[in-house]
């Protein structure tokens, strides 16, 4: 976001009816918008306001208690002394321990707040105070504007005298300003957490922000409405402009204070008249619409012509597993190839010839050693018969 588009004239309201008075808008306005400056300005001065805390430095420490040491199969930790209850011999001291002392106990001299940089802070402050005239970013923060005359809206002076609450809720009612204070009313409800014990127990929504010039009775006439705040124009607080470090809040400024704006901030020519030798901060772009500046005939005429050759890297191919890349490299490897694949499938040919040669060889020498097997047997069972016949005869002589 570098700068919202705006008008040089802003009017002046009246509640008696619509503005007659115009006012040059102050250079402010068009400042860069820059909510990473307006994040970290936020957070560093929410810190300013911390208040110290830490825990007792005898906690987890109030009792005698002293390692048994090793040998004895428990944990080195220190142990409770004495007997006859369940606390003795209990671990003690460590951050283990039921009853010890936490981890790094916190200390109060912890360093709580935080040195902001001026500049930082001026440069935060300037694109709060921009941002706050972008209706745009005004309704995404939340502000229901859709009815208000104008962004940013000016006031008369008169507003600054109003004393009663029920004259100031008659001033936002006329500038249709109602429907966001009614988006408080609703909003309030009850906080999720431990807030509630701490005396935060109500929650709310923002409002609008009441900047004026002199305090004629307009704070105590808008004090009482809930979420509506007020602040003088000379002491402007980057808490109230940008809640949350969120840039967008819903500003009403009277007539006075718009006009002193280009003193207290100065301008790009101008330097201000408060603040010491400072000059707005300028912008990077003097123009955000990019939809017009890509589409601008004068940018075009002075920018050089789109270098459409597209330099790609060559991807370095194997030759070893790209047969495409080893016929660039040798045009004789694909001879070779189907050489060799040829001469594979005549040697795997001759394989086979040689495995079934082997195979009826092998056939023909387990057949003639069943047959030599075969006969032997029958040989050994003559001769037994034989033997058998001859054993018999001679024991029948010999009876």
């Amino acid at each position: 976001m570098a700068k919202v588009s705006t008008r040089p004239m802003v009017g002046v309201h009246t509640e008696s009816g619509p503005a007659n008075v115009n006012v040059m808008l102050p250079a402010v306005f068009r400042a860069p918008i820059r909510p990473d400056v307006v994040n970290f300005v936020h957070d560093q001065m929410r810190k300013n306001a911390r208040q110290p805390y830490a825990v007792s430095k005898y906690a987890g420490h109030q009792t005698s208690a002293e390692s048994w040491g090793t040998g004895r199969a428990v944990a080195r930790i220190p142990r409770v002394r004495g007997g006859g209850t369940h606390r003795s011999g209990q671990g003690a001291f460590g951050n283990m321990c039921r009853g010890g002392r936490m981890f790094a106990p916190t200390k109060t001299w912890r360093r709580w707040h935080r040195r902001i940089n001026v500049n930082q802070k001026r440069y935060a402050m300037c694109s709060a105070i921009a941002a706050t005239g972008c209706p745009a970013l005004v309704m995404s923060k939340g502000h229901l504007i859709q009815e208000t005359p104008e962004v940013p809206l000016v006031v008369s002076d008169k507003v600054q005298e109003l004393a009663a609450t029920k004259e100031a809720v008659n001033m936002l009612k006329k500038f249709h300003m109602w429907s966001d204070i009614l988006k408080v009313y609703k909003s309030k409800r009850h906080r999720a957490g431990k807030g509630k014990m701490r005396n935060r127990r109500r929650i709310q929504r923002k409002g609008p922000l009441i900047v004026y010039d002199k305090d004629q009775g307009l704070t105590r006439a808008f004090r009482n409405i809930p979420g509506v705040e007020t602040i003088n124009v000379h002491r402007l607080d980057l808490l109230k402009l940008a809640p949350g470090g969120h840039v967008g809040r819903f500003c009403i400024w009277t007539e006075s204070a718009f006009r002193n704006l280009d003193s207290i901030y100065g301008t790009w020519r101008k330097k201000s008249s408060v603040k010491k030798n400072y000059r707005l901060p300028t912008p990077k772009m003097t123009s955000t619409d990019l939809a017009r500046l890509l589409k601008s005939e004068e940018i075009a005429a002075v920018v050089r012509d789109p270098n459409k050759k597209v330099l790609r890297r060559k991807v370095k191919l194997n030759p070893l597993r790209n047969r495409a890349a080893m016929q660039h490299l040798n045009p004789h490897a694909m001879v070779a190839r189907k050489a060799a694949r040829e001469q594979q499938e005549v040697d795997s040919q001759a394989k086979r010839a040689k495995r079934a040669a082997n195979a009826d060889k092998r056939k023909k020498i387990v057949e003639a050693q069943k047959k030599k097997k075969a006969k032997k047997i029958k040989n050994i069972l003559a001769k037994k018969k034989a033997f058998n016949k001859a054993k018999l005869e001679a024991k029948l002589a010999a009876k």
